[in-house]
Order: structure tokens, then sequence, then C-alpha cells
């Protein structure tokens, strides 16, 4: 499930993108009476983007799309014919600069909101860029404006983006991938994403439609990263990355005829959060939900609440389920959980030989009860069965724990 979460979160910005390169040569097909939809366009989306992001207080999602939406007006009222050459270089040349280190930067802050200090601080340097950008346009400031053309490597690339804003561009995808890596949010993946459309409207600023069309694809990234976050959050554990309840009471009402349910709690939970800390407490939880994750059979596992997990088995009997969920109680009574002190020593190497001796061999076993029931007579809707399974489990705990009983 894992693999096929993160290729189905790769493929919708990568969908986006091509669909917009696609469009790009149909955009000089419209009528001339529709020329103005396109430009109008990139703002209904920039707004409703905006809002969605609003709606669920996602700043960073808001400060990137103030990013595009400065470039795409810098880009309606500068980067046009008439327009001194001057104001041009200096426009496009911080725009390249700013727009990838906005959403490079973005991916590795942490989400705190917009309307607080630190949203306000963030809008702070979104504001100096701009300030930035108009003092590089002045006639007298000729050296700024050479200073964004820099050359890096000498030969000049076949695109008008300068090459700082080519590094920058190529460094925020690196950085924004590499945070999506780490925390696996869409968000994160968005940016990237939004950095490669920015990328390919910048390179084809002078081509008609293609500026406004890459934009409207980055923006629209953005607010579908949006999305699924949100979603994520709503059906996803934060801790154990599991289901969450929330996904189980849909799953149950979804359920067909024939299934089974199980039902697992880890033993003696309350004494192992009392001994060694609800940190270690946390890492159990972890540590059985990366295991429950992988059960076989066709189980599919989520967080039910505290210590407690469920599993439902789609077509199977309680005694085929049974076979599996054994041989998973074996594996998590079986693994070795390293502990590590919250008190340890720092970095230096006498504190690792102490660090060394003093938690070598210091490991953790937990074991797991686990109660089992199928749909059928008495136990004909998914309550039922969840209610038979959990009284399973009960059973599992008063004959010795560690077991499985149906």
């Amino acid at each position: 499930m894992t693999v096929y979460r993160t290729l189905l979160s790769l493929a919708i910005p990568v969908a986006v993108l091509i669909a917009a390169a696609a469009w790009v040569p149909r955009a000089t097909e419209f009528p001339a009476a529709l020329a103005g939809l396109g430009h109008y366009a990139v703002w209904i989306v920039l707004a409703l983007a905006g809002v969605v992001s609003l709606a669920f207080q996602r700043g960073r999602a808001v400060l990137a799309l103030l990013s595009l939406a400065i470039a795409y007006a810098a880009y309606a009222h500068y980067l046009q014919p008439g327009v001194p050459e001057d104001i041009v270089f200096a426009i496009f040349g911080a725009m390249c600069l700013f727009v990838p280190f906005n959403l490079a930067a973005l991916s590795l802050l942490q989400e705190r909101g917009l309307f607080n200090r630190h949203g306000f601080g963030r809008l702070a340097v979104i504001a100096l860029q701009v300030l930035l950008a108009a003092w590089a346009a002045l006639p007298g400031n000729r050296a700024a404006r050479e200073g964004l053309y820099t050359e890096i490597v000498g030969a000049a690339a076949a695109t008008p983006v300068p090459q700082l804003g080519i590094a920058a561009i190529a460094l925020s995808v690196i950085v924004a991938c590499a945070a999506w890596y780490r925390t696996r949010s869409s968000i994160d993946l968005a940016f990237a994403g939004a950095a490669i459309a920015f990328g390919a409207a910048a390179h084809g600023v002078t081509t008609p439609g293609m500026f406004a069309i890459f934009v409207a694809a980055g923006v629209l990234i953005l607010a579908i990263g949006v999305l699924q976050d949100t979603f994520r959050m709503a059906f996803r554990d934060e801790l154990t990355g599991l289901p969450s309840r929330r996904a189980w009471n849909e799953r149950l009402a979804g359920l067909g005829r024939h299934y089974s349910i199980a039902m697992l709690d880890v033993d003696h939970f309350k004494n192992l959060n009392d001994t060694h800390g609800h940190d270690i407490g946390d890492q159990v939880l972890k540590l059985v939900a990366s295991r429950i994750a992988r059960i076989s059979g066709g189980g599919t596992a989520y967080r039910f609440g505290g210590e407690e997990f469920a599993l439902v088995f789609p077509g199977i009997s309680a005694a085929d389920a049974t076979a599996h969920l054994d041989a998973l109680r074996e594996e998590i009574a079986g693994y070795k959980m390293e502990i590590r002190r919250a008190d340890r020593p720092g970095d230096d190497k006498p504190g690792k030989q102490r660090r060394a001796a003093r938690n070598a061999h210091r490991t953790l076993s937990v074991t797991v009860s686990i109660g089992v029931a199928e749909r059928g007579g008495r136990h004909d809707t998914p309550d039922a069965v969840v209610q038979a399974a959990d009284k399973a489990l009960y059973r599992a705990k008063d004959n010795g724990r560690n077991r499985v009983s149906r």
C-alpha cells in the first residue's frame, strides 16, 4: 500500500504538468474574443486555491500561492512589449531567483499558520523580495541587474532563464523532493511540482500562453497537495501512519457479505509506559503498526485507539485469518527493540564510549493479544463482528496473553 500511495502521489503532479505541456500549442487557437480568458482563468484558479488553503489553515501553501501570484502579476504588467528593457530584465531575473527560493524555503519550514507572528514574518520576507526587485529595476542599479544574470558555467543556456535562476529552480526541486521524502507530505511534493511548473513557465516566457498555463498548473498542483494532505490528516493516524478510526468506520460501512475482523492489543502497555516513558511507548506503537501494516492474507490494518489496532480480512474466514494473525504475533514477539536513553551524553568520543557501554543489550520485547471473528450466524453486521472479535481479544488476555483467540 505504501508503494501504491507513493506512486499515486507522484502521478498527480506529473499528470498536471503533462496536461499543461499538451495545452500550450492550443493556447493560440482561441478566438480573438476569448483571448483574455486565459488571463482571467489564472486569477480564478489562484483565488480558488487560496480559499482552499486558507480554509484548511495551510499557511505555507498560501505563501507559495502568493509568490506565484506576484510572479504572474509581474509578468502581466512588466514582461510585455513596450516596457523598458531594464525593467523587464530586472523583474524577470528577480522572479526566477525569488519564486524557487520561496518554494524551497517553505518546504523546509514547519506549518505554523498565517495570521500569527510566524506568518507575518514570512510575509515580510516576500514583501522584501518585491522591494528588492523594484529597486533592481531602478535606472541607476545596472550592477544589480547584471548580478542577477551572472554566468556560473560560462556557456549560455538555450533558455531565457538566467543561470542563477536555473540553479535556484533545480535546487528548489531537489530540496522540496528531499523534504517530501522525509515527511511524505503531499504539500512538500506539491512545492516540488510547483517549482518545476514555474521553471517551465519561465523558460517559455516568450511563448504565447505558456507562462500563464504553467503558472496555473503550479497553482493547481499546490491546491491538490493541500486537499491530499488534509485527507491524509483526516484519515491517517499521525503517529503510526495507519488508517485512522474514521477510515475504519467508513470501511465497515462498505464491507461485503464474507469477511473477518481482528482486534489487536499491545500487552501490558500501561506498565510499559509507566516504566519506560511515553516516548518509548510511542516507539512501541510505531513498531507494532509497521508489522501490522505488512499483514499477509489480504488484511488491512487500522489504528483503533490507544494501544489497540483493528484488522479487516475481506473474503476469508476467521480460521484462515488466524494463521496469518498467529504469524504476525510471533513476528512481533520475536523482535528486539533497542532503547535509546533521553539523557545520553553528546556526540563527543568519550560520550559515545560511555553511551555504548551503558546501552549495551538494552532491548525491549513486546507481545500482542489478538481476537478474531467472522460474519455469520448472530454476527450478521460489522458492529456485531467487531464486538465478537473484542470479546475474543479479552479471552486471549484472560488465557495468558500473547495469543490469538476466536
